[in-house]
Protein backbone atom coordinates (compact mmCIF):
# COMPACT_ATOMS: atom_id res chain seq x y z
CA UNK A 1 0.00 0.00 0.00
CA UNK A 2 3.00 2.26 1.29
CA UNK A 3 4.25 1.50 -2.65
CA UNK A 4 1.23 2.92 -4.39
CA UNK A 5 0.92 5.63 -2.29
CA UNK A 6 3.76 6.52 -3.09
CA UNK A 7 3.62 6.45 -6.64
CA UNK A 8 0.35 7.69 -6.58
CA UNK A 9 1.71 10.77 -5.04
CA UNK A 10 4.14 12.51 -7.28
CA UNK A 11 1.46 12.78 -9.78
CA UNK A 12 -1.48 13.83 -7.81
CA UNK A 13 1.07 16.98 -6.97
CA UNK A 14 1.46 17.14 -10.27
CA UNK A 15 -2.07 17.49 -11.77
CA UNK A 16 -2.59 19.71 -8.75
CA UNK A 17 0.07 22.02 -10.11
CA UNK A 18 -1.24 21.51 -13.60
CA UNK A 19 -4.66 22.75 -12.54
CA UNK A 20 -3.11 25.90 -10.73
CA UNK A 21 -1.12 26.66 -13.79
CA UNK A 22 -4.02 26.80 -15.76
CA UNK A 23 -6.36 29.03 -13.48
CA UNK A 24 -3.45 31.41 -13.10
CA UNK A 25 -3.05 31.68 -17.15
CA UNK A 26 -6.98 31.60 -17.12
CA UNK A 27 -6.72 34.95 -14.78
CA UNK A 28 -3.93 36.49 -16.52
CA UNK A 29 -5.83 36.40 -19.70
CA UNK A 30 -8.71 38.14 -17.84
CA UNK A 31 -6.70 41.19 -16.90
CA UNK A 32 -4.37 41.41 -20.10
CA UNK A 33 -8.35 41.85 -21.76
CA UNK A 34 -9.02 44.99 -19.63
CA UNK A 35 -7.84 48.06 -19.27
CA UNK A 36 -9.30 48.28 -15.58
CA UNK A 37 -8.48 45.66 -13.14
CA UNK A 38 -11.51 46.44 -11.51
CA UNK A 39 -13.48 44.97 -13.88
CA UNK A 40 -11.72 41.93 -14.67
CA UNK A 41 -11.67 41.25 -11.14
CA UNK A 42 -15.92 41.25 -11.12
CA UNK A 43 -15.65 39.32 -14.46
CA UNK A 44 -13.51 37.01 -12.86
CA UNK A 45 -15.31 36.87 -9.54
CA UNK A 46 -18.72 36.07 -11.58
CA UNK A 47 -17.41 33.81 -13.84
CA UNK A 48 -15.89 31.71 -10.94
CA UNK A 49 -18.72 32.54 -8.64
CA UNK A 50 -16.91 33.97 -6.01
CA UNK A 51 -19.99 35.75 -4.97
CA UNK A 52 -22.96 36.89 -6.55
CA UNK A 53 -23.91 39.33 -7.22
CA UNK A 54 -19.88 40.13 -8.20
CA UNK A 55 -19.31 43.35 -7.24
CA UNK A 56 -15.93 44.62 -6.42
CA UNK A 57 -15.15 46.87 -3.12
CA UNK A 58 -12.04 49.03 -1.94
CA UNK A 59 -11.57 48.45 1.83
CA UNK A 60 -8.88 50.50 2.78
CA UNK A 61 -5.68 48.62 4.43
CA UNK A 62 -4.31 50.08 7.59
CA UNK A 63 -0.61 51.33 7.80
CA UNK A 64 1.39 54.56 7.09
CA UNK A 65 0.79 56.17 3.75
CA UNK A 66 4.48 55.08 1.37
CA UNK A 67 5.37 58.58 -0.35
CA UNK A 68 5.52 59.10 -4.26
CA UNK A 69 9.30 57.81 -4.54
CA UNK A 70 11.36 59.70 -7.74
CA UNK A 71 10.55 56.83 -9.91
CA UNK A 72 6.94 56.84 -9.11
CA UNK A 73 6.62 60.93 -9.81
CA UNK A 74 8.94 60.40 -12.81
CA UNK A 75 6.01 57.48 -14.22
CA UNK A 76 2.96 60.34 -13.50
CA UNK A 77 4.91 62.83 -15.72
CA UNK A 78 5.19 65.12 -12.02
CA UNK A 79 7.57 67.51 -10.41
CA UNK A 80 8.54 67.40 -6.47
CA UNK A 81 6.33 69.55 -5.59
CA UNK A 82 2.77 68.03 -7.17
CA UNK A 83 0.51 66.52 -4.70
CA UNK A 84 0.50 62.74 -5.04
CA UNK A 85 -2.07 60.99 -3.14
CA UNK A 86 -1.90 57.02 -1.87
CA UNK A 87 -4.48 54.76 -1.44
CA UNK A 88 -3.47 51.28 -0.30
CA UNK A 89 -7.11 48.83 -0.04
CA UNK A 90 -7.41 45.48 -0.29
CA UNK A 91 -10.04 44.46 -3.16
CA UNK A 92 -13.17 42.51 -2.30
CA UNK A 93 -15.84 40.50 -4.03
CA UNK A 94 -18.14 39.38 -1.62
CA UNK A 95 -15.98 38.50 1.24
CA UNK A 96 -13.62 37.42 -0.42
CA UNK A 97 -9.92 39.58 -0.95
CA UNK A 98 -8.59 39.28 -4.70
CA UNK A 99 -6.40 41.77 -4.41
CA UNK A 100 -4.09 44.09 -2.14
CA UNK A 101 -3.15 47.38 -4.53
CA UNK A 102 -1.05 50.30 -3.92
CA UNK A 103 -1.96 53.05 -5.86
CA UNK A 104 -0.39 56.66 -6.14
CA UNK A 105 -2.71 59.39 -8.28
CA UNK A 106 -2.40 62.62 -9.24
CA UNK A 107 -5.42 64.33 -7.61
CA UNK A 108 -5.42 67.71 -9.81
CA UNK A 109 -5.90 65.14 -12.99
CA UNK A 110 -9.55 64.00 -11.58
CA UNK A 111 -12.50 65.71 -10.72
CA UNK A 112 -13.33 66.76 -7.05
CA UNK A 113 -16.36 64.68 -6.99
CA UNK A 114 -13.66 61.54 -7.61
CA UNK A 115 -11.34 62.60 -5.20
CA UNK A 116 -13.70 63.00 -2.65
CA UNK A 117 -15.04 59.49 -3.73
CA UNK A 118 -11.49 58.16 -3.41
CA UNK A 119 -11.29 59.45 -0.17
CA UNK A 120 -14.68 58.74 1.39
CA UNK A 121 -16.18 55.41 -0.08
CA UNK A 122 -15.51 51.83 -0.48
CA UNK A 123 -15.54 52.29 -4.38
CA UNK A 124 -12.46 50.84 -6.58
CA UNK A 125 -10.41 53.68 -8.30
CA UNK A 126 -10.92 52.15 -11.82
CA UNK A 127 -14.30 52.36 -11.01
CA UNK A 128 -14.08 56.32 -10.31
CA UNK A 129 -12.09 57.34 -12.67
CA UNK A 130 -13.96 55.35 -15.55
CA UNK A 131 -15.51 58.50 -16.78
CA UNK A 132 -12.34 59.67 -17.69
CA UNK A 133 -11.38 56.58 -20.99
CA UNK A 134 -8.47 55.99 -19.09
CA UNK A 135 -5.80 53.06 -20.78
CA UNK A 136 -3.73 50.61 -18.87
CA UNK A 137 -0.05 51.22 -19.41
CA UNK A 138 0.92 47.50 -18.21
CA UNK A 139 4.33 47.27 -16.23
CA UNK A 140 6.11 44.43 -14.61
CA UNK A 141 4.26 41.45 -14.32
CA UNK A 142 5.44 38.39 -12.11
CA UNK A 143 4.35 35.22 -11.01
CA UNK A 144 4.52 35.73 -7.11
CA UNK A 145 5.09 38.25 -4.88
CA UNK A 146 6.57 42.14 -5.67
CA UNK A 147 8.30 44.08 -2.95
CA UNK A 148 4.91 45.20 -1.98
CA UNK A 149 3.36 42.61 -1.57
CA UNK A 150 1.90 40.07 1.08
CA UNK A 151 4.73 36.88 0.42
CA UNK A 152 1.47 34.51 -0.31
CA UNK A 153 0.54 36.67 -3.48
CA UNK A 154 0.22 34.81 -6.46
CA UNK A 155 0.80 37.02 -9.32
CA UNK A 156 1.85 40.75 -9.10
CA UNK A 157 1.61 43.91 -11.75
CA UNK A 158 2.44 47.12 -11.71
CA UNK A 159 0.89 49.69 -14.31
CA UNK A 160 0.32 52.58 -15.15
CA UNK A 161 -3.10 54.46 -15.54
CA UNK A 162 -3.01 56.93 -18.68
CA UNK A 163 -5.36 59.60 -20.23
CA UNK A 164 -6.44 59.57 -23.80
CA UNK A 165 -4.11 62.94 -23.79
CA UNK A 166 -1.14 60.44 -22.31
CA UNK A 167 -1.01 61.91 -19.00
CA UNK A 168 -0.39 59.80 -16.09
CA UNK A 169 -3.00 60.10 -13.36
CA UNK A 170 -1.76 56.61 -11.21
CA UNK A 171 0.63 54.02 -10.97
CA UNK A 172 -0.26 50.98 -9.31
CA UNK A 173 1.30 47.38 -8.05
CA UNK A 174 -1.34 45.18 -7.80
CA UNK A 175 -1.03 42.21 -5.63
CA UNK A 176 -3.37 39.51 -6.34
CA UNK A 177 -4.06 36.66 -3.90
CA UNK A 178 -4.51 32.87 -3.46
CA UNK A 179 -7.94 32.66 -3.58
CA UNK A 180 -8.00 33.38 -7.21
CA UNK A 181 -6.84 30.40 -7.86
CA UNK A 182 -9.17 28.48 -5.48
Amino acid sequence: MRRLIACIAPLALASCATVQHDRLSQFEAVLAAQDSATAALGQWCSARAIAQPATIRAEPVAGAAIAASPAIRKALGVGAQEPVAYRHVDLICGGTVLSRAHNWYVPSRLTAEMNQRLTTSDAPFGTVVAPLGFHRERGKARHGAAPQCPHDTVLSHSAVLRLPDGRAISTVVECYTPANLR
